[in-house]
């Protein structure tokens, strides 16, 4: 379009513009471009645009033309952010994958991806960052008003900042603010990790030759504990090449007072190193170490198989290597120039794996994750799109960054259910999404598992995927011994001491006289799962879901782990007023109670969601447990991620049947995966671990399959029955969940909407069904599920059917309240 400008008498092009706005409306909105700002404008960059009668956004500029609205008239856009694209053609790409095959608008990937810094609106919240020191003499005019209201108030909205500066855009304001540091953008303020450091002693270089040497012991001659300090210092020296703090006041006996005198007389260094929480072997092969033959060899056919297939399932056994191929892998990209993406499940049991990257590859790591703050996300972000990280580390949420020449992505324990996204939209699988950014980039991609997911190892069956097999502990661990015992029997014979049987009582009182620790593995937090009234058979339920409420012991209150609502214990029944109210079930807060009655003496502590909200708590359990000062360590699957001490010899799985009796086509395969994770925590270099299983079925094919270590038995059976009852790898599933506060209203809609979809697809949908918790939050919720077979069909059409289907449905004043929340593949 042709705009005449009468003031210089020169037509202009009128420059339109698509953005992305981060709400969850289903097109990208057209906006006009004023002529002073056509030359700022290009695809990647933010913008200030109004939308709707007041909101203000940031927005990003999705395409460029010079074809007007037909059906609206455009707005102009008020600002443009950013000197430089923040959103390379990479990330739209990937946006528009993953809005259309996760069934979800585009607005909400990018609310997804941008870090909060990045995405300014009129509710986003400013705050003042204590931590950064300014001068406000340096401040101008405006910033000063800023400051100065944030002095008085903690926090501002940005439609409160644009009051008190009387105009209407102030986003360029924040964002000098913020790139100075002085503000912290988004309520959210979350503690950054701190790795785990230990003192470490050295002697002073000026005593390093031989005749400096013998003259120290003329000098601490009348100091008998300082020389007992040093000759254990150069004991220590010829069989270590690092000595640490305890191990020298171990050895020599001697007191921290002498130390502290040898380091002030400056014979001795002190110094402060990061250290893994790993066992002492994996700490040196992780630093510097050389692969063994059978990493060697898959090393080897890992490069060899990249050649022919974009994608290589790495299929190794726990403890057997698999990190230092990656090491491996990711040097070359280093040589090649290229950025590599390691994937994680947890970030947060990993910390030491970081710190480990981090020594090795020094200042080309960089970590993301949604535990660092705003500001901090910002900041990693601008470094990946400047090319001044090499190499990002960080849980699902670090697909969305802007790489620019991307090599290679690493996905560890692919199997993982955490790198599902649940809620809110986009509902997507980083695993998966991992896989299209690498086809973007031309990359390669390397998923790594001692237990894969089904679909991973049917791909690799089929040939779709390479396939690299890496056998053996590393440096010859031995795999533990697995033990099953029968709750059944015990309980027959009445030899069950609460929750524990004979056999995994007797081998903790084994651990715990060899000065050995112990890890056990309940599913399930709280204290008891359900209270009941034995007289009338009441049990307190959620008064906003439908689930029963569990007690706390900690809080002394009855929890919803869906809603976060929260009631008094019990004393009476309020439906027939009975006292006899009894406890049933039992989770991680109540066997570490009735363990400190068994085992009085031992140091006892719970690793679970709620042993570890509170700021610091994961960190002060890690390194206390890794300290010696825990001796049993109660957990749910957190203990089954990334936790490998040293000292632990014994693991024990309170119950497998509540895993594997799970209602979900998954149970079998997660609880394969999660007792085989677990159990591999046993063990160390010199002496084989034990395993206790406590069972009621103790013949159950998966313990078996366990016992042995037979994925490949486990995998047989499991996709004969996929096949049969039409479940993945071989079918794709799609989950609607029809919500609405009427239950009634509800079945009518649901019931509606599952005949519409018949006549579309046929018997390929399923439902509707009340799913196991019926109502969450006050919601009503009814599932339809979607079968579509692999072969044959084209999942592409099936889904732009029932998005017409569900845009009609929306359209009907009858759906008004209804929220459909749609799951592609719900893992």
């Amino acid at each position: 379009m042709l705009e005449f400008n009468e003031t210089d008498g020169i037509e202009r092009k009128t420059l339109f513009i698509e953005v992305v706005l981060p709400l969850a409306i289903p097109k990208t909105y057209t906006y006009r471009v004023p002529s002073e700002m056509t030359g700022a404008i290009s695809i990647g960059k933010r913008v200030v645009v109004q939308f709707g009668r007041a909101k203000i956004y940031t927005a990003i500029v999705y395409q460029v033309s010079e074809t007007p609205p037909e059906l609206y008239e455009a707005k102009y856009i008020i600002d443009v952010l950013d000197d430089e694209p923040i959103v390379n053609e990479f990330q739209l790409k990937l946006w528009k994958w993953m809005s259309d095959y996760y069934l979800c608008h585009i607005g909400e990937v990018m609310q997804a991806a941008l870090p909060s810094a990045l995405k300014l609106a009129s509710e986003t919240r400013i705050i003042l960052n204590h931590s950064t020191e300014f001068d406000k003499s340096e401040l101008s005019d405006k910033e000063f008003l800023i400051i100065d209201a944030l002095d008085i108030q903690s926090e501002l909205k940005v439609s409160d900042i644009s009051k008190l500066l009387g105009q209407k855009t102030v986003f360029p304001i924040l964002r000098a603010l913020f790139e100075k540091n002085i503000i912290i953008i988004s309520e959210e303020i979350t503690e950054k990790f701190k790795p785990k450091k230990k003192s470490f002693i050295s002697l002073h270089p000026q005593y390093k030759d031989s005749e400096n040497r013998r003259a120290l012991f003329e000098i601490l001659e009348r100091a008998p504990k300082q020389l007992e300090l040093l000759l254990a210092y150069f004991k220590l020296e010829k069989q270590q090449m690092e000595i640490s703090k305890p191990d020298l006041l171990e050895v020599s006996g001697s007191g921290p007072a002498a130390l502290k005198t040898l380091i002030e007389k400056e014979i001795f260094i002190q110094e402060d190193k990061v250290v893994s929480r790993l066992s002492a072997e994996e700490l040196e092969i992780l630093h510097d170490f050389k692969l063994n033959e059978a990493q060697e060899l898959a090393l080897g056919d890992i490069r060899e198989q990249l050649k022919e297939k974009d994608v290589v399932l790495l299929y190794g056994e726990t403890s057997s290597g698999k990190t230092q191929i990656y090491i491996r892998l990711i040097e070359q990209m280093l040589l090649e120039d290229k950025q590599t993406l390691y994937l994680l499940p947890e970030i947060a049991l990993t910390t030491q794996l970081i710190e480990r990257l981090r020594e090795h590859f020094g200042g080309q790591i960089g970590v993301y994750h949604s535990r660092f703050n705003d500001n901090e996300r910002a900041e990693v972000w601008q470094k990946v799109l400047k090319g001044e990280y090499k190499m990002i580390l960080g849980a699902r949420s670090s697909i969305f960054l802007p790489f620019k020449d991307l090599g290679l992505i690493i996905v560890d324990e692919e199997h993982e259910s955490s790198y599902k996204q649940y809620d809110p939209a986009p509902r997507y699988h980083a695993r998966d999404t991992a896989i299209f950014l690498s086809h973007l980039h031309g990359a390669r991609i390397v998923l790594g598992s001692a237990t894969p997911s089904l679909e991973s190892f049917y791909n690799a069956k089929i040939k779709k995927y390479g396939f690299v097999t890496l056998k053996g502990r590393y440096g010859g661990v031995k795999s533990p011994e697995i033990e099953v015992v029968s709750i059944a029997e015990e309980t027959k014979r009445k030899t069950m001491q609460s929750h524990f049987t004979t056999v995994l009582v007797n081998e903790i009182k084994a651990a715990l006289s060899r000065k050995e620790q112990v890890i056990l593995f309940q599913n399930r937090r709280g204290y008891t799962p359900v209270l009941l009234c034995t007289t009338c058979g009441y049990t307190p339920k959620c008064i906003n879901c439908d689930v029963s409420l569990t007690f706390h012991k900690s809080s002394a209150k009855l929890h919803c782990h869906y809603c976060g609502y929260k009631q008094d214990v019990l004393q009476a029944c309020p439906a027939c007023g009975s006292t006899r109210i009894e406890q049933k079930g039992f989770g991680t807060e109540k066997i570490e109670d009735e363990l400190q009655r068994i085992f009085e003496d031992a140091k006892i502590a719970r690793m679970d969601l709620d042993s570890t909200r509170t700021r610091n708590s994961f960190q002060i359990l890690l390194n206390d447990f890794e300290e010696g000062k825990i001796d049993i360590l109660v957990g749910t699957q957190m203990v089954a991620k990334g936790l490998d001490f040293g000292n632990v010899s014994t693991i024990g799985i309170i119950s497998a049947d509540s895993m594997l009796n799970y209602p979900d086509f998954r149970a079998f395969e997660r609880s394969f995966q999660m007792l085989a994770q677990v159990s591999g925590r046993a063990g160390r270099r010199a002496k084989q671990g034990k395993v206790i299983i406590q069972a009621y079925d103790t013949s159950h094919r998966i313990i078996s399959q366990v016992i042995r270590g037979d994925y490949e038995e486990m995998f047989d059976t499991e996709i004969l029955e996929r096949r049969n009852f039409h479940y993945p790898p071989l079918y794709r599933l799609i989950q609607l969940d029809v919500k609405h506060k009427d239950p009634h209203k509800l079945a009518v809609i649901s019931d509606s909407l599952a005949k519409v979809l018949r006549s579309q697809f046929g018997d390929r949908v399923l439902g509707p069904e009340a799913p196991l918790i019926s109502r969450i939050r006050n919601y009503f919720i009814q599932t339809i599920l979607i079968k579509v077979e692999k072969e044959g069909v084209s999942v592409q059409k099936i889904k732009e059917a029932l998005q017409n289907i569900l845009r009609n449905f929306d359209s009907q004043p009858s759906s008004k309240g209804v929220y459909i929340h749609i799951d592609v593949d719900p893992y």
